[in-house]
């Protein structure tokens, strides 16, 4: 049984056709968390030698490291940099330890890696880490290990020049490594891993780049739906402690039995780019609701969402409710399920309509049992009302 704080309030299950799932172990309502969870393995998502000029993270906790901020380098390497003595003091004890520091400096003084593509300089850091893990807490390691994640053919050259590299440039102490465990791992971390992503005032061109990447054990179980009924918040920058963990908040409310799911990716994608995107990096089709309507569509109706998020009405549309969680639009002599677009609602309800932000909303927290009003984007942070919708 999975818990959130709240209580027991999902369940694990296998579901025909998707693999195991969490579903609501009772009722729950918009606003509710579901879950907090904390990585077992978190690692930069920047190449290894950063440029000058992306912003400065630190190395534990990849809080952003303002002017005021008090910076503590590494006392091995100074490659490494971290917010203050207590997060450098808790990196030595885990994921900055000794050996971390040597590979890590040693991989960046190595030019067969920088030849090669620059996802596998990320990939190269995730297996130290993912080695380390190993070493200072097996228990994690073995999580890890049992998470989804298949080995795949097309994946070798990078298993096996990046199983090469480690053990001769840095290789684990005391721990045995084999090319079967490296590209196990490399799957794993390819099915689970979460961005943890940089502030929107840093995005260019209307993209945000990711700081660094989680493994986040009880999360990986959530599935995927283009029409998500819950979606995660990053506090990195804000939270007081525990930055790292993702919060799970239902968008709306659900009854016992409903398989809980996130948008792995901004639900303003069309058709084609979603399963472009789930086909490539997470080896599936998406046959929900949503794609089942759209894959019928022409190319000028997929273009539904406007470039700033808004949805574009049809005359003869009207948005309804059904059964409190089920928002469907129905046409002029259509029955509900059958229009062109029957989920306008969540677009106009739970898309953030700031620009080039692409957030999902969902509402604050209840308090005392009571439904907030006040909606938070999951990306910018902004607090929408719900008199604002009217």
């Amino acid at each position: 049984m999975l818990t959130a704080d709240s209580g027991s309030v999902l369940r694990l299950v296998e579901i025909e056709g998707r693999g195991r799932a969490l579903v609501a172990s009772q009722p729950l309502k918009a606003g509710q968390i579901v879950l907090q969870d904390s990585p077992i393995v978190v690692y930069s998502a920047f190449p290894l030698v950063k440029p000058q000029s992306s912003a400065s993270y630190c190395d534990n906790c990849f809080r952003i490291l303002s002017s005021s901020a008090n910076v503590v380098p590494c006392p091995l390497c100074s490659h490494h940099l971290f917010c203050g003595p207590n997060c450098l003091t808790a990196a030595t004890a885990s994921s900055h330890s000794p050996w971390v520091c040597q590979a890590l400096s040693r991989l960046r003084d190595c030019p067969s890696l920088f030849s090669q593509p620059l996802e596998q300089q990320v990939q190269a850091q995730f297996l130290i880490a993912a080695y380390n893990l190993a070493l200072v807490s097996p228990s994690d390691f073995q999580v890890l290990l049992s998470l989804q994640g298949q080995y795949s053919p097309s994946d070798a050259p990078a298993a096996e020049f990046l199983h090469s590299l480690i053990l001769s440039v840095c290789p684990p102490p005391s721990l045995p490594i084999s090319i079967e465990l490296t590209a196990a791992l490399l799957a794993k971390d390819k099915l689970n891993a979460f961005g943890l992503m940089e502030p929107i005032s840093l995005q260019q061109d209307g993209e945000r780049s990711v700081r660094a990447y989680g493994i986040y054990p009880k999360a990986s179980f959530f599935n995927h739906d283009c029409l998500p009924n819950a979606c995660r918040f990053d506090y990195l920058d804000s939270a007081p402690a525990q930055n790292t963990d993702m919060i799970v908040r239902m968008i709306h409310d659900v009854p016992v039995g409903r398989e809980i799911c996130l948008s792995y990716f901004p639900v303003n994608l069309n058709y084609s780019a979603r399963q472009k995107r789930l086909t490539e990096d997470y080896g599936f089709t998406c046959n929900c609701d949503r794609c089942k309507v759209e894959a019928n569509w022409s190319d000028n109706e997929a273009d539904v969402i406007d470039d700033n998020g808004t949805v574009e009405e049809n005359e003869d549309e009207e948005i309804m409710e059904e059964d409190n969680d089920e928002q469907m639009v129905a046409s002029e002599g259509d029955e509900v399920g059958e229009a062109d677009f029957p989920h306008a609602y969540f677009f106009v309800r739970y898309m953030c309509n700031r620009e080039n932000c692409w957030g999902t909303l969902a509402p604050l927290p209840p308090s005392n049992d009571v439904q907030s009003k006040v909606l938070e984007c999951n990306v910018c942070g902004n607090h929408k009302s719900e008199e604002d919708m009217c």
